[in-house]
């Protein structure tokens, strides 16, 4: 995952510029939103003027009806800015919860898009961060900093036109803070985009301890780790409270110059323009339009520090969001979605095959190495091997969640590398050996395998009960409260091991594929349960050509043949009964010894 140090650093102007495809749809509203703004903004500089009038007019000549009428255009003035600022916050609210939400979709998109290796190397508390809190802080730009640097800028600089217009000497005096003001946001923009960036990180990190501890909840209670794990969340909670704690000293800092030296520059045209109005230099009414109108800047001017540190953060989660769109998404291979029309049954062909993971040192040994392999049509193929001999990588291969290295993949002569995704993943159904169900119900995990070998038409009721009796599952599913309607819940964790391990296996067959890839599919099984699995299961493998991870000779036996990895190669190939006369790696998996050290 790039960290703080790895990343490119980028301006924040640059960053925030690639919002823009998802901003333009809404910009007729922004830059309505925005002109409200300013006009609402510079209203507050009228103020000033109507005092200057009250003071030189009615005050002045002893009027108190001009008074009461300099008063209510005050009041209708406020009105105005009031209306005026809501109207504001009205058309922009809509129209960026929209922005959001298709951000949102597009990272959800794109996770769903991206290779097997991303999400190896990403921790997903960084991900659930970017979709959560990095959009929000990004919603939160869009709605108010953005419009307010335009807003407060047009405010200010309409304010010194009215400052110089009233008396140019006070107006220079008060322009005085300007250089002093731009160099300091400047380097306040530089440090705290650096603290931005870490504190974004380590919510990220947060964000996954807390997740792993709620899914890893069992083995936390378990082996009594409550007091490690909540050390664990201390100690990071802390290194994000002291980078939050590193923020607000910058925010105060910058926060306390820019008001202490437009207050200094203030006070010296104060005492400056009472004496001018003690000389007769000016006139009293000029002063106070003139005061009211530096302390109507004192608000736009004020903000500048708050407004850049969210604009800060903004970009910093700007390049975060970016971070995971500009990862390149899964190859989808030449072919049309439809495929050519299909040849001669080949089955299945493993040509030459090595594979590396892409984070492997470059003199590292790679996973598999030359691998040959055929499984005929119709054929069921046993994998077996030691523990990091690469078997559950070989059939990672097939339905393209890794992608080889060197070599090819045929399916009835057809290479994977030049089918469509879809396609491919419709042709090939898988079983993993750690059984993942979704937080749903008992149907809808097992129909997710559901569509028909390639095709579009998606298995319904009857395809279901058919695989659940295929895996042994139906008996329990129809003792669910509510049957295959019932919701099995976060990692499908109320059901038992076996269960989910079923209800798996029932995903990779309801569809009726033309390949199936298992990976030990039946190691949660007791005894009992696996002997009625094994001989349902039989009667599917008739009908396809399989490539089955075993372990046990039972398993093993499902198989026409077997294939024996020994360190990433095929080590020896033929029935389980040859393999256990001629190949004494083979017998020893296949005996108790074996068993137990694999």
């Amino acid at each position: 995952m790039p960290g703080e140090d790895a990343v490119t650093k980028k301006s924040a102007v640059r960053n925030l510029l690639r919002l823009w495809p998802y901003v333009r749809p809404v910009q007729g509203r922004l830059v309505t939103a925005a002109v409200v703004a300013i006009v609402a903004s510079c209203l507050s500089l009228v103020f000033p003027l109507v005092l200057k009038w009250m003071v030189d007019g009615p005050v002045a000549a002893g009027d108190p009806g001009g008074v009461w009428l300099g008063a209510l255009y005050l009041l209708l003035l406020g009105i105005a800015e009031a209306v005026l600022f809501g109207l504001r916050r009205w058309l922009v609210a809509r129209p960026l919860a929209g922005v959001e939400a298709r951000m949102r979709e597009d990272l959800y998109r794109r996770l769903q898009r991206l290779p097997i290796a991303f999400h190896d190397r990403w921790a997903s508390g960084q991900l659930l961060s970017r979709g959560t809190t990095d959009l929000m802080l990004l919603r939160m730009f869009l709605a108010f900093p953005l419009t307010f640097l335009v807003v407060n800028g047009v405010t200010i600089l309409a304010g010194f036109v009215l400052l110089l217009a009233q008396d140019w000497t006070l107006g220079l005096l008060l322009l005085t803070p300007v250089i002093p003001l731009v160099v300091l946001c400047s380097l306040f923009e530089t440090k705290y985009s650096v603290v931005a960036r870490r504190a974004q990180d380590q919510v990220g990190d947060l964000t996954t301890v807390v997740e792993e501890s709620v899914l890893g909840i069992r083995i936390v209670k378990g082996f009594g780790r409550h007091r490690s794990q909540a050390l664990a969340f201390h100690a990071l909670a802390e290194r994000l409270r002291g980078t939050e704690l590193v923020k607000a000293r910058l925010l105060a800092g910058i926060w306390a110059l820019i008001t202490i030296i437009p207050e200094l520059a203030i006070g010296a045209a104060l005492v400056l323009g009472t004496v001018q109005v003690a000389d007769g230099q000016l006139s009293a009414g000029t002063l106070v339009a003139f005061l009211s109108t530096a302390l109507a800047l004192r608000w736009p001017v004020e903000s500048i520090g708050f407004l850049l540190a969210m604009s800060q953060e903004a970009a910093t989660a700007t390049e975060r969001y970016f971070e995971v769109m500009d990862e390149p998404e899964e190859t989808r291979g030449s072919a049309d979605v439809e495929g050519p029309a299909p040849g001669p049954r080949d089955g299945v062909r493993f040509e030459n095959i090595t594979f590396r993971y892409p984070d492997a040192p470059p003199d590292s040994l790679p996973v598999l190495d030359r691998v040959d392999l055929h499984i005929r049509p119709g054929e069921t193929l046993a994998l077996v091997g030691a523990t990091g001999s690469g078997k559950t990588t070989l059939t990672a291969l097939v339905p393209r969640l890794h992608e080889a290295t060197g070599g090819r993949i045929l399916l009835d002569g057809e290479d994977i590398a030049l089918m469509e995704r879809e396609r491919l993943r419709g042709l090939v159904a898988v079983a993993f050996e750690e059984p993942t169900l979704f937080s749903s119900s008992v149907g809808a995990n097992v129909l997710m395998g559901g569509t028909s070998s390639g095709t579009e038409a998606e298995a319904g009721e009857p395809e279901l009960w058919r695989a659940l009796a295929v895996a042994q599952a139906d008996g329990f599913v129809t003792a669910l409260p509510e049957g295959a309607d019932t919701q099995v819940g976060e990692q499908g964790l109320s059901l038992s091991g076996g269960q989910r391990q079923r209800l798996a296996l029932a995903r990779a067959v309801v569809g009726r594929p033309r390949f199936l890839v298992l990976d030990d599919p039946l190691s949660a099984l007791d005894v009992h349960t696996e002997a009625l699995v094994e001989a349902a299961l039989r009667e599917v493998l008739r009908d396809t050509t399989a490539l089955v991870v075993a372990h046990r000779p039972s398993t093993v036996l499902l198989a026409d043949r077997v294939a024996l990895l020994s360190e990433g190669r095929v080590a020896a190939v033929g029935t389980h009964h040859e393999l256990l006369r001629s190949n004494a790696e083979y017998a020893w998996l296949m005996s108790g010894e074996g068993a137990e050290t694999r």
